[in-house]
C-alpha cells in the first residue's frame, strides 16, 4: 500500500492498524503481513530512537526473532550471550548457563534497542506492512452506532482506518486509556534506571547480575531493595542500570533511582570500567502482570507494554511482547477471514485474551508472591545468603526468574515450575 505521508488529512484504509513500533508492534505488524492482511504500522518517532531498556535478551527473545525469521548470528551484529553470571551474598560469582531445552535456544543476546526496534521494523516493512513514521496517533475513531474503535487520527489530522487496531504505544498508551481501559492499581510496578559505559567487559558472554544492591561499600553500607545488572553489546559498552518492584506502583516511594545508580557504580571495582559513563542516565516505569485489562475491547487488542506484559521476577518484557504479537496476529487474522463484524469474527478476537492469559497469567500471578517476598531488603538478604552457595537451588531459581523451562518431558524443575503456573489463579 502507497501512504503520502505528506498528504495530511487524507484517510487511509487498511485491514489493521498497529499503533507503535515497538518490538510488539513491529512483531505484530510482521505476523499479519505474513498471514496476508494488509496492515499500516504507526511510528510517533523517527528511527533510529531509543528506548528505556536493559539491551539483554534472554533466549525466550532468541526463539521469537527466530519465528520472525531473523538472522541472530554474530555476522549479523548481535552479541551473543551463553548464560547469567550471578554476584551477591559475599560468595563471590555463579555463572549459570542457560538451560538446555527443547522449547528454547541455549544463547541469548544484546543490542542497543536504537538498533533492535528499527531492525525489527524494517523487518516488518520488508514482509508487507507499510511502516509511516512521525505518525503520533492522538485519538481513537469510533462508530457512533457500535462505539466500536475504526481507525485512528493523528496529531497533523492524519487518519488511518481498520477494523482491528493494536494498541502497542507502550506503558502510557494514550489510546487505551482513550478507550476508557484503565491500569490496575492491585498489579506489580517496577521502575528501572540505566545508562551506557565504557567497559573492557563489553564482550563478555554473560548476563551480569547483582542480586544485592549496596549504597556503599558491599556489607558495610545499606542494602537497598531491588537488582542491579551489567549487559555487555559487544561493542566496547556495557548497558548497566539498577531495578526495583513493589507490590503496587504506590509503594515505590519518592526515590532518586538516578543517583542510586551513580553510588552503586562507584562502588565497582574501578578495572571493569563501569565509572566511564558515556550517556544520560535515563529511567522508565515497568507495568507488570498484565496491568492494564481487558486485553481486547472493542476491535482494540493490546500488545506489550500497553498491557503490563513485564515479568515481575526479572523485569523483561520484549519476549512477552513479541509472543502475545503472535497470538494477536493469529486472532486478527482469524477475524478477517472469518467475515469483519460476525459473531465468529468477535469469538476469534476475544479469543486473544484467553490465550495470553494462558499463556502467562499463571507464571504472572506467581510473580506477584515473589515480589511480595523480596520487596524487603532484608529478607532478600537472607535468600541470597542461603542460596547462593547451592548450585541446585540456583539453577531451579534461575529457570524460575528467567522463565526458561520445559512445559512439556522437561526435568523435575520443569515439571515443579510448570504444575506450581498451573495452581494459581490467572493474573
Amino acid at each position: 500500500m502507497d501512504v503520502d505521508q505528506a498528504a495530511l488529512g487524507r484517510v487511509v484504509e487498511a485491514d489493521a492498524i498497529v499503533v507503535g513500533a515497538g518490538p510488539g508492534g513491529a512483531a505484530t505488524a510482521r505476523h499479519l503481513a505474513n498471514r496476508g492482511l494488509d496492515v499500516v504500522l504507526l511510528e510517533k518517532a523517527t528511527f533510529p530512537r531509543d528506548k528505556i531498556c536493559g539491551d539483554g535478551l534472554t533466549p525466550r527473545v532468541t526463539k521469537q526473532l527466530i519465528r520472525l525469521g531473523i538472522d541472530t548470528s554474530e555476522e549479523a551484529g548481535w552479541h551473543h550471550n551463553t548464560g547469567l553470571r550471578v554476584f551477591g551474598g559475599g560468595t563471590g560469582e555463579l555463572i549459570l548457563p542457560w538451560p538446555e531445552l527443547s522449547e528454547f535456544p541455549s544463547y541469548g543476546l544484546a543490542r542497543a534497542r536504537t538498533e533492535f526496534d528499527e531492525i525489527l521494523a524494517r523487518h516488518a516493512e520488508a514482509g508487507g506492512a507499510t511502516l509511516v513514521e512521525d505518525a503520533n496517533v492522538s485519538e481513537p475513531i469510533l462508530d457512533p452506532r457500535t462505539d466500536r474503535i475504526v481507525g485512528v487520527r493523528c496529531k497533523d489530522g492524519r487518519e488511518f482506518r481498520a477494523p482491528f487496531v493494536v494498541a502497542a504505544d507502550g506503558n502510557s498508551s494514550r489510546l487505551a486509556l482513550a478507550m476508557g481501559l484503565a491500569k490496575r492499581e492491585d498489579r506489580p510496578m517496577g521502575v528501572a534506571v540505566r545508562t551506557y559505559v565504557e567497559s573492557p567487559r563489553s564482550d563478555e558472554p554473560y548476563l551480569d547480575s547483582w542480586l544485592e544492591l549496596w549504597d556503599g561499600r558491599p556489607g558495610q553500607s545499606n542494602l537497598l531493595p531491588g537488582y542491579g545488572w551489567a549487559f555487555p553489546l559487544g561493542n566496547g559498552l556495557v548497558n548497566v542500570g539498577l531495578g526495583t518492584v513493589a507490590a503496587k506502583p504506590s509503594d515505590l516511594g519518592k526515590v532518586d533511582y538516578r543517583a542510586q545508580l551513580r553510588r552503586w557504580l562507584e562502588g565497582t571495582p574501578e578495572e571493569w570500567g563501569f565509572r566511564n559513563i558515556v550517556g544520560p542516565v535515563r529511567g522508565a516505569a515497568l507495568p507488570m502482570c498484565l496491568n492494564r485489562q481487558p486485553l481486547y475491547s472493542r476491535g482494540l487488542l493490546l500488545v506489550g507494554d500497553a498491557a503490563g506484559m513485564i515479568s515481575p521476577f526479572n523485569g523483561e518484557g520484549i519476549a512477552y511482547a513479541l509472543e502475545a504479537a503472535e497470538f494477536a496476529a493469529d486472532a486478527i487474522a482469524e477475524a478477517h477471514y472469518r467475515g469483519v463484524g460476525t459473531a465468529s469474527a468477535e469469538k476469534a478476537l476475544r479469543g486473544y485474551a484467553t490465550q495470553v492469559k494462558a499463556s502467562l497469567g499463571g507464571y504472572f500471578r506467581l510473580g506477584t508472591i515473589f515480589v511480595k517476598l523480596i520487596n524487603d531488603p532484608r529478607v532478600m538478604h537472607v535468600c541470597v545468603q542461603y542460596g547462593l552457595p547451592r548450585p541446585t537451588l540456583m539453577k531451579f531459581t534461575m529457570k524460575l526468574l528467567a522463565h526458561l523451562y520445559d512445559t512439556k518431558d522437561g526435568d523435575w524443575m520443569d515439571k515443579v515450575i510448570t504444575a506450581a503456573t498451573k495452581v494459581v489463579p490467572s493474573a
